[in-house]
């Protein structure tokens, strides 16, 4: 042991006493109940080995009397373990007084939660007696066809009626809105004018001006943009323009843009040391096609760089202008506004026809034929003296001024009555049409969704597509000082409203949709009762009878009360499966032996049968051929081409099933 260097202690003599204080110390911890040892002078004891404090007599200690300096040593251990038995002591009454109320409060909480979780289960929905599995609940129910057959309408309508005295009713409020001082609408189905509607003075700044009328002017915008659409569907169908899709540069040679945004990766047939040694992508050309200029989809900037639309350059000096410019979206991939596409394409393809200039051929192709005489782009004083005044918000008249360059996009007038000749021409109901079916099917057909930020759902050629009511309603919409106009289209119903105005769109919800809100379920309903039965065939006898399909389903063939035939699929797992409304379908006559499959007005689109489903949808509409007649007079068969069914022959009697 190293000598303690500190100074000496007084020496102090202790003599054994009772412990005065009992059982103070009997919380103790013992590792064993012997007799402590006391260690020699010299010797470390065992300092750390708990035993029972009782066992250890107390001193008294006086000073004048040298202590030993081992016993003292011993003496400072002892106090340490009895201050460190004390807190230890303190610690588990601690815990004992809070354990009880601490398990209380657990069983508590517990029996708490379990009876929140037994109400919840009994709170659940039960199988009901009897059932096989758990209750579903029912998703609603589609009903097809999701548009009734637009067949002629027996006029007057009461359902109609009711309609368009709400539509008349709308258009009249809006005339309280600021700066509208005159008004002209028109509701067409088919190849017939519903309604008409006028409103308002034709110069709201004259007081002794009289009301306008279906042939008042009005200016029409960028209704303009339907007419460079149709030179090009017709130049297409004419073979002068070989694609929809060709690039503009095959019209124009001169015309080039930069295109920042068209990026693609390294040809596949570069080696892997020129890949390894490219930088990035490599730019391409994103061809501006004649499609995507008619459809919001070129990525042309709206107007050319540092002009307005009162510019009177040339094709020429517009062309110039677009090689320092750059495109505003990588073409076809985003809807984005130009009222540049329109005018360039307009007066790149006027270039190629026989006329040489745009407005001439727009006047022989379109307005002449279609008798829309009062339409046009020069606004001469006569023209000028039948239009509507126009007037900005604020009622201060609006000028006439003439677009220049950018003509086609916006210059033209017209009037509700030669608008509604052309809505009756591209719905096909007239005995003039501008379009071959296939080429007018592409037309009014939507190309891309447009992003939520832009005003309409979908793009196309010209038009913006808006959902409504389950249908897809063909707007082109147009807005200019002091006036603004709406050109629309619901080709499943051949169904289409014009509205004009002089003055700016009323603020709040819009007029067109809220006309649709009116117009699309009553004429769906009317057009649902107004459906024929199906056309009878000259004889019912050849096609009656009993058929099979390779003996799995069987047909019976048998005509109605109004000579109209019947296909009913009829045996035991039909029977248990399919409700009898659906197991009868009617069979619309069209010519020789080629009969339509008819399932009903309204029915659900599929047919839940047990764990599978029956497509209703799928069924209706659907060509049944039956087979050339035998010596007999009677067809052996006939086929479902359109469902891959082949060969579902006559039998000769009616089957008998045996039941298990």
């Amino acid at each position: 042991m190293f000598p303690d260097s500190s100074p000496p202690l007084p020496r102090c003599s202790g003599t054994p006493e009772a412990n005065p204080h009992g059982s103070r110390h009997s919380e103790g911890l013992a590792l064993g109940n012997q007799a402590p040892h006391l260690p020699a002078p010299g010797e470390l004891g065992p300092l750390f080995a708990f035993t029972p404090l009782t066992q250890f007599p107390a001193y008294r200690i006086s000073c004048g009397v040298e202590p030993n300096p081992q016993r003292a040593r011993i003496f400072h251990a002892l106090e340490r373990m009895k201050t460190e038995v004390g807190w230890r002591s303190n610690l588990l009454k601690v815990k004992k007084k809070w354990l009880l109320p601490a398990i209380c409060s657990f069983f508590c909480l517990l029996s708490v939660v379990m009876t929140g979780c037994f109400l919840w289960q009994y709170h659940l929905p039960k199988l009901k007696t009897g059932s096989l599995g758990p209750v579903e609940t029912s998703a609603p129910v589609r009903m097809c066809p999701r548009h009734p057959e637009p067949v002629p309408l027996a006029h007057p309508l009461p359902v109609l009626k009711e309609a368009l005295e709400k539509v008349d009713h709308i258009l009249r409020q809006a005339m309280s809105a600021p700066g509208v001082a005159a008004m002209s609408a028109v509701v067409i189905h088919n190849d017939t004018v519903l309604w008409t509607g006028n409103f308002g003075k034709k110069n709201g700044s004259d007081p002794a001006s009289g009301a306008p009328n279906e042939y008042t002017m009005y200016r029409i915008s960028s209704i303009s943009k339907i007419f460079p659409v149709l030179m090009l569907y017709r130049l297409w169908e004419e073979g002068i323009v070989t694609s929809l899709d060709d690039p503009l540069e095959r019209y124009a040679s001169t015309f080039t843009i930069n295109n920042p945004l068209g990026l693609a990766s390294a040809p596949e047939q570069q080696g892997l040391m020129d890949r390894l040694e490219q930088v990035g992508p490599t730019p391409r050309p994103s061809p501006v096609t004649l499609r995507r200029m008619a459809s919001q989809l070129s990525g042309l900037p709206r107007r050319l760089r540092s002009t307005s639309l009162l510019w009177k350059g040339s094709t020429q000096e517009a062309l110039n202008l677009l090689k320092d410019d750059v495109l505003v979206v990588d073409p076809g991939t985003r809807c984005h506004y130009s009222t540049l596409a329109f005018s360039l394409l307009a007066h790149v393809l006027a270039a190629h026809t026989a006329q040489g200039d745009y407005q001439r051929w727009v006047s022989e192709n379109v307005l002449e034929p279609l008798g829309m005489a009062d339409t046009g782009f020069d606004l001469t004083p006569a023209v000028r003296a039948r239009l509507a005044a126009g007037f900005y918000g604020s009622g201060r008249p609006a000028p006439l001024y003439d677009l220049g360059w950018y003509r086609p996009s916006g210059q033209m007038y017209s009037t509700a009555a030669d608008l509604a000749k052309l809505a009756v021409a591209l719905l096909g109901g007239g005995p003039r049409r501008l379009l071959r079916p296939d080429a007018a099917k592409t037309l009014l057909a939507p190309l891309l969704a447009c992003p939520g930020a832009y005003f309409a759902n979908e793009t196309g050629t010209p038009w913006e597509f808006h959902a409504q009511r389950g249908y897809r309603v063909v707007r082109k919409d147009g807005d200019l000082d002091g006036y603004a106009a709406t050109f629309s289209l619901v080709p499943p119903l051949r169904l289409g409203l014009v509205l004009l105005l002089a003055g700016p769109r009323p603020p709040g919800p819009d007029l067109v949709t809220r006309a649709y809100d009116e117009l699309l379920p009553a004429l769906e309903r009317a057009l649902r009762e107004a459906e024929p039965g199906p056309a009878p065939p000259p004889s019912a006898h050849p096609f009656a009878g009993y058929f099979t399909f390779a003996n799995l389903t069987f047909y019976e063939v048998r005509a109605g009360p109004a000579g109209e035939l019947r296909l009913r699929q009829f045996g035991p797992r039909v029977e248990a499966l399919v409700p009898p409304a659906f197991r009868t379908l009617a069979l619309r006559h069209l010519h020789g032996r080629v009969f339509q499959l008819h399932v009903a007005r309204e029915f659900p689109c599929t047919l839940p049968l047990g764990d599978a489903w029956l497509s209703l949808e799928a069924q209706h509409g659907q060509l049944v051929n039956f087979y050339p007649l035998d010596h007999h007079g009677l067809s052996p068969g006939f086929d479902v081409p359109g469902l891959n069914t082949y060969r579902v022959l006559r039998l000769q009697r009616k089957p008998v099933f045996k039941t298990q």
